[in-house]
């Protein structure tokens, strides 16, 4: 079994990776699910994983193919669905031996490894300890502090992108007869850039492409993002992509080893072979560089045209289908060739080439992840890659389009079930005739302004369904001083986690169903839907016996809390929903468009694709068109001296929980308290590898936000920039430093400054 001992920073360094996968993912694969669960269970859960009638994968939202391979996951995969099958157990005799105060002390990984939650916990007022509740104590004690608020809008009800279709359309039901359209989610710390400038300029906030369009494409960006770690079954389809003779791009502050060469376990090449190589260009660009980057494409793109009119541009579907054009041209022409190469830290030589690959490609994608969303700037970025595949008609057609490559499982379906504090009208008025109430009208408070709000008194109750709150979100100490500040934290959740330890005056724990767990209700067994990135619908149904006798699902937790809450309110039928999840998707069905028929074409093995009227060439804009926007050229400037962070994730790692204390392709082991750094950049600044720094983040609000005691390695990150892991460099990002546009927090540029510090570990130091 993997240690429960809590670890210490143990730093070794070998060489980064130059390929991904392979065996060794295999091995590491089987290896950590036997250290969870038995032979009998592990073999249960990865055949069953991403199959036709099994379990859904909440590792990542990458489709799945329509022939889909026996073993169709990934190594990351593997280890989230048998770290949810753990036989480990958190009962009431663990919380008795370990205070909160005990518990706050711990990692992330020590808290996570302790096992699944199996019964309702409850902190009393002035107490140190969780100690057990009964289900019916619970849900009353939940009901009642609800209806004694002064408003409906001093409550949060947050979600993550593993709650499912059906829970998440419950949970915003539940909020908005409750009187509140206070629906944070995690969406708004990671993709709701994508959101916003694919809502402005083609009226659907979501990508535009299929599986079969990124296996057709000629040329696919992939920018800002790490598939290898992330989301390596993309790597499969990039593979197919350069096998029909796509090529592809990598832009990156640093070099990733699953898009330098992949070793495909389920084919010949990658067992005993080299594999594929997938990137054919590797843009090294500094932090925030992109925008400059798609305007001097852009730029180059208008002067290609200019000297062969009628060549380069699609005019027909320029003229058809878009507004805008001339403006953007204009502006775009005025583009600084110096301002790009110092934003980028590109050379020119570097951009042209990758022109003349556009010049030759007819079908083109862009993907992107957090490395574009999470800075200031990030919604003119996406708004002029947008522009990009306009210029030559890359929207709307097979082969090419926007492709926005979310994380979590399901978070693209919980915002197409109504978990956004601004829906659409439409699907207000929807909502209302179908329930009999009138939602209310004023728009709620995403993750950043629900921080405000609990810190300034405005929000007194936090219910957390699925996620790790405290850990996803910015500035650490303000958030975790924030949620203390409530009178009732509710964390709905399968195992335990730093959001358990900050406590409001009265918390909860309410241990609950995982995706791999057998859902039994009144009316026989259940499954639940999720929506994958690529807007497919399909189901997925737990195969494993509960992980406690008295476990309830999302679903049924939700359904009792909102009768006891609301029932006496509008005639909904709570009850139902809770003994037959097939009632729920009716009336999905009738309220969100795209959903008609719904429990039917769900049963088939792919499930069902929504509509997106892009391809249609359907643009709900207010013009009826495709918008070319003018985006006022940014970069990232750091002060001499200083750098600027991005934070990522390691490999051994899914979203703000470590499996382990490495990151084997970037070469890192036994150590998350490291920040890696250009040699060059080290040698500018007077430190050397493994010197013990403090990172401390500069901003204007005269405050200092310091992550202690951190190893510096060198590392061939681009110049001028760092990385280091999160959630433990969250705290450097400050609360009021958000994207425009989309306020979600600029976590990918954090302008900070290394002091050395004195050892007290052992480490290198002054």
């Amino acid at each position: 079994m993997t240690s429960l001992e809590d670890p210490k920073d143990n730093l070794s360094v070998t060489p980064p990776k130059e390929w991904a996968a392979g065996v060794t993912a295999v091995r590491h694969a089987i290896e950590y699910s036997l250290s969870q669960t038995s032979v009998r269970k592990t073999a249960l859960t990865l055949l069953s994983l991403n199959q036709a009638n099994g379990i859904d994968c909440p590792g990542c939202a990458w489709p799945e193919p329509d022939r889909r391979h026996r073993n169709e996951y990934c190594e990351n995969g593997a280890k989230h669905i048998n770290d949810e099958a753990t036989t480990r157990r958190v009962t009431d005799e663990f919380f008795a031996r370990h205070s909160i105060a005990e518990l706050d002390t711990k990692s992330d990984y020590w808290l996570n490894q302790q096992g699944r939650l199996t019964e309702p916990m409850v902190k009393r007022p002035g107490a140190t300890h969780y100690e057990r509740i009964r289900w019916n104590e619970a849900l009353d004690l939940i009901a009642a502090e609800l209806r004694a608020l002064d408003s409906p809008d001093e409550a949060l009800f947050y979600t993550s992108g593993r709650v499912s279709n059906e829970a998440a359309f419950l949970l915003q039901l539940f909020a908005r007869v409750y009187g509140t359209n206070n629906l944070p989610d995690c969406s708004n710390m990671c993709h709701e850039s994508s959101g916003s400038a694919l809502g402005e300029t083609l009226g659907i906030g979501k990508g535009s492409v299929s599986l079969d369009d990124i296996y057709d494409a000629d040329l696919i960006f992939v920018v800002g993002q790490n598939p290898g770690t992330n989301h390596p079954r993309m790597l499969s389809a990039l593979e197919e992509t350069k096998r029909n003779g796509g090529h592809v791009i990598a832009v990156n502050p640093l070099p990733e080893a699953g898009l330098i060469r992949f070793k495909n376990p389920q084919n010949a090449r990658g067992v005993v072979g080299r594999g594929t190589p997938i990137a054919d260009q590797f843009l090294q660009i500094r932090p925030g560089g992109d925008l400059a980057l798609f305007q001097a494409l852009n730029r180059l793109l208008l002067e290609a045209e200019d000297a062969a009119p009628g060549t380069v541009l699609d005019e027909d579907f320029i003229r058809a289908h878009t507004t805008g054009f001339e403006l953007f041209a204009d502006a775009t022409r005025q583009v600084s060739w110096d301002a790009v190469l110092a934003a980028t830290g590109l050379a020119r030589a570097e951009i042209e080439q990758v022109h003349q690959r556009v010049l030759r490609s007819k079908k083109i994608i862009v993907c992107w992840a957090m490395g574009l969303t999470q800075h200031k700037h990030g919604v003119p970025t996406i708004r002029e890659i947008v522009n990009f595949l306009l210029l030559r008609g890359n929207i709307g057609r097979p082969g090419a389009g926007v492709c926005p490559v979310r994380g979590h499982s399901n978070v693209q379906g919980d915002r197409t079930m109504g978990i956004w504090e601004r829906m659409p009208q439409e699907f207000m008025d929807a909502l209302g005739q179908e329930f009999g109430f009138t939602p209310p009208a004023a728009h709620g408070l995403d993750s950043v302004d629900a921080i405000r709000a609990m810190r300034d008194g405005r929000a007194k109750v936090f219910i957390g369904v699925a996620g790790n709150f405290v850990r996803a979100t910015p500035d650490s100490e303000v958030t975790e001083a924030a949620l203390r500040r409530c009178r009732l934290t509710v964390q709905i959740s399968t195992k335990l986690n730093r959001s358990h330890t900050v406590c409001g005056e009265i918390a909860l724990i309410l241990p609950t169903l995982g995706r791999s767990d057998r859902d039994e209700q009144a009316t026989g067994e259940q499954f639940v839907t999720v929506e994958d990135s690529m807007s497919q619908v399909h189901a997925s149904r737990g195969r494993l016996e509960p992980a406690g006798p008295g476990l309830l699902s999302e679903v049924a937790i939700i359904c009792r809390l909102a009768r006891r809450t609301v029932g006496d309110k509008v005639s909904i039928p709570w009850d139902e929903f809770e003994d037959d999840y097939g009632l729920i998707r009716d009336r999905i069905a009738r309220v969100v468009p795209g959903f008609e028929n719904f429990n039917q074409r769900v049963e088939a093995p792919a499930g069902f694709r929504l509509p997106n009227p892009v391809n249609d060439y359907v643009f709900r804009t207010p013009s009826k068109k495709a918008v070319f926007t003018c985006n006022e050229f940014a970069m990232l400037e750091a002060p001499e001296g200083h750098l600027v962070l991005q934070s990522l994730r390691s490999h051994d790692q899914w979203n703000t929980i470590p499996y382990a204390m490495n990151d084997r392709y970037r070469g890192i082991h036994n150590a998350r308290r490291v920040v890696l750094v250009n040699p060059a950049d080290l040698e500018d600044l007077g430190l050397a590898d493994r010197d013990l720094v403090d990172i401390i983040s500069v901003w204007h609000d005269g405050v200092e936000r310091r992550a202690r005691e951190f190893s510096v390695v060198a590392y061939p990150a681009a110049r001028g920039s760092a990385a280091a892991y999160y959630p433990e460099t969250n705290v450097l990002v400050p609360l009021d430093s958000v994207a425009d546009v989309s306020n979600t927090p600029t976590s990918k540029g954090v302008v900070v400054r290394l002091e050395r510090v004195v050892a007290t570990n052992g480490a290198k130091g002054e």
